[in-house]
C-alpha cells in the first residue's frame, strides 16, 4: 500500500492475466516505506456461508430461529468428537492423514489445544507433537524459569506462539511490547549483529529481575530456539475458528455441509469421490443425479440424504443445466424423455449433454432403460425441433400445442449390460454410483482374499496382506510406482519398488 501510485515507489510487472507484481521483493518493498498486507482466499468460508444458507432453510420451515455461527458455544462435544475421532475430511486444516494420525493420538477437548495443533503441525515444530501431546495428557515437566509459567501455561510449557516469545521478552526482561516485537523479528531473520545486540540488551533487563547471567542467556537461548518458527497465534486462533466451525458443522448438519462441501469441489472429480466415500462412511446416502430431483448443486433432500449435483456431470455446461431446472420449476417433473426435450431450451443443451445426461442416470427417473433413453433421443431431439420451429412461425395445433409433439411407442431394447452402464457412470460422473465392476467376481474373492481395501489399516503395514481391486490408475516415478486400486469400499495406493 502507498500514498501515491505504486510505480512511483517499485518497478511492476504484469503478467499475461492482468495481474501486477511489484519487483522489489518482500524485504525491499518494505525497506523504501510501503506498507504490505497478505490476503488469503478462503474455499472453507464458501462453504460455511453455503452449509449455513441451507441449514437456515430447513430451520424456517420448521419456524426456527435462523442458526447463527456468531452464537456456537465453543465447547460442543459432538464438535469435539469430530476431532477426537479423526472424522475431519472436510475439516479446515486437518484433513491431512498425518492431521488425522494426530487427533487420534491426541484427542483434543478444548479450543486452545485446537489452535495449539494448527501452529504445531508445521515443519519444524512438528517434531515437538509427541512432546506436546504427553504433557497435554497428564505427563511431568518442568518451567525454565518461573517467571516464563504464565506465559507458558496454555500450551503446557512449550513455546509455541510468536506472542509467547514477545511475553518471554517481557516478563524476563522487562522489553517493551515494541521492543519485544523487534526481538522477535530480529530472532526470525537470524542476523547475527542484530542477536548479538539483542542478547546483550536481554541480560541487562534480565538482571533488574533478579536473573543471573547464566540463566538469562538459557532463558534467551531457549526463547531463540522457538522464536525461529513460533507461529502467530491472533493467525493460528483465527484457523482454528474456521476449523472448529466445520467440525461443527459436520457433527450437527452433516448433509448440508457435506453438500456445500461437494459442490466447491465439483469440478474436481477425484475429490468429488474422495468426499463421497465420506459421505458414506458417516452415513449419508447420496443419491443419483436426477433431471426431476437435482439442482445444479448438490443438496440434502433429509438429514440423511444429499442429491448429486447435476453441475458436477462431465460435458454438461452451467448454463444448459440451470434452463433443465428453470423449465422443472415453471411446469413441474418431466413425464418422459420428449417432454424432456420439449420443455427444456435446446440451443443450450447440445447432443453431447442429453446423452450425458442419460448415461449418468439422471434420466432413468422416467422408468426407461438407458439403452432405451439412447435410442429414443434422436426423435425426441427432433419432434422438439419441429415444435419450437412451429412456435416460432406462429403454428399452433388445434388440440394444442402438446399434442403437436409425436410420441413413436417405446422400443424394447435390450438393458445395457453392467459393464457399459458402470462404464457411463465412471466416464460421466468419476465414479460408479448403481454398482461397480468388481460386483461381479466378489462370491469368488472370497475364496481367495481376506479382507476388503476399506479394512486394510495402517497396523496391517509390514506384514503379508491379499487383497483384491480394480485398478484405476499407474504412476510411474524414478524410483517406485504407484497403483491406485478400488474395489468399491475405498481406493488403496500401492507402492512398488
Amino acid at each position: 500500500i502507498a500514498p501515491n501510485k505504486i510505480t512511483d515507489f517499485s518497478a511492476v510487472y504484469c503478467d499475461e492475466e492482468g495481474s501486477r507484481v511489484s519487483q522489489f521483493d518482500k524485504d525491499d518493498v518494505e525497506a523504501i516505506g510501503l506498507v504490505k498486507f497478505d490476503f488469503l482466499g478462503l474455499r472453507n468460508l464458501t462453504v460455511i456461508e453455503d452449509a449455513i444458507s441451507n441449514i437456515n432453510v430447513g430451520r424456517l420451515k420448521f419456524k426456527q430461529p435462523p442458526l447463527e455461527l456468531s452464537s456456537l458455544p465453543l465447547d460442543d462435544k459432538l464438535a469435539y468428537n469430530v476431532f477426537s475421532e479423526a472424522n475431519t475430511t472436510a475439516v479446515f486444516q486437518f484433513e491431512s492423514p498425518g492431521m488425522k494420525r494426530m487427533l487420534k493420538e491426541a484427542k483434543p477437548s478444548q479450543f486452545e489445544e485446537i489452535i495449539a495443533f494448527v501452529s504445531l503441525y508445521r515443519p519444524g515444530p512438528m517434531d515437538l507433537i509427541p512432546d506436546f501431546i504427553h504433557r497435554m495428557h497428564g505427563g511431568d515437566f518442568e518451567y525454565l524459569h518461573p517467571l516464563l509459567e504464565n506465559v507458558l501455561k496454555p500450551t503446557y510449557g512449550i513455546m509455541v506462539y510468536q506472542e509467547q516469545v514477545m511475553q518471554a521478552a517481557q516478563v524476563c526482561a522487562g522489553y517493551s511490547l515494541g521492543g519485544a516485537d523487534l526481538l522477535r523479528r530480529a530472532m526470525g531473520k537470524k542476523k547475527p549483529e542484530e542477536m548479538v545486540a539483542q542478547r546483550i540488551t536481554f541480560i541487562e533487563g534480565a538482571a533488574k529481575r533478579d536473573i543471573d547471567e547464566r540463566k538469562a542467556n538459557e532463558i534467551f537461548d531457549y526463547i531463540e530456539k522457538f522464536a525461529g518458527y513460533g507461529f502467530n497465534k491472533s493467525h493460528a486462533a483465527a484457523y482454528a475458528l474456521v476449523a472448529y466451525h466445520t467440525a461443527w458443522l459436520k457433527a450437527h448438519y452433516p448433509a448440508e455441509f457435506m453438500s456445500a462441501v461437494l459442490t466447491s469441489e465439483m469440478q474436481n472429480t477425484d475429490n468429488v469421490v474422495f468426499l463421497i466415500d465420506d459421505c458414506r462412511s458417516i452415513g449419508l446416502q447420496v443419491l443419483p443425479p436426477s433431471v426431476n430431483l437435482s439442482n445444479y448443486k448438490f443438496h440434502s433432500s433429509d438429514d440423511k440424504t444429499i442429491i448429486y449435483g447435476l453441475g458436477a456431470i462431465k460435458g454438461v455446461g452451467e448454463s444448459a443445466m440451470e434452463s433443465v431446472i428453470q423449465a422443472r420449476n415453471q411446469g413441474g417433473n418431466y413425464n418422459d424423455i420428449f417432454d424432456f426435450c420439449h420443455r427444456i431450451d435446446l440451443k443450450k443443451t447440445n447432443k453431447r449433454t442429453l446423452e450425458a445426461l442419460i448415461r449418468s442416470g439422471a434420466m432413468d427417473c422416467f422408468g426407461d432403460e438407458r439403452a432405451s433413453l439412447m435410442e429414443q433421443l434422436p426423435e425426441a431431439v427432433k419432434a422438439a425441433e419441429q415444435a419450437r420451429q412451429n412456435r416460432e412461425i406462429g403454428m399452433m395445433d388445434l388440440f394444442g400445442e402438446v399434442e403437436s409433439i409425436q410420441r413413436p411407442p417405446s422400443k424394447h431394447m435390450k438393458p445395457w449390460s453392467d459393464e457399459v452402464r458402470l462404464k457411463g457412470e465412471k466416464d460421466t460422473l468419476g465414479l460408479y454410483l448403481t454398482g461397480h465392476p468388481m460386483d461381479v467376481y466378489r462370491q469368488e474373492l472370497k475364496n481367495f482374499i481376506p479382507t476388503t481395501l476399506n479394512n486394510i489399516s495402517a497396523t496391517r503395514r509390514g506384514s503379508p496382506t491379499v487383497f483384491a481391486g480394480l485398478v484405476l490408475d499407474i504412476a510411474n516415478f524414478p524410483n517406485r510406482t504407484v497403483i491406485t486400486l478400488d474395489d468399491g469400499t475405498a481406493r488403496f495406493e500401492v507402492n512398488t519398488n
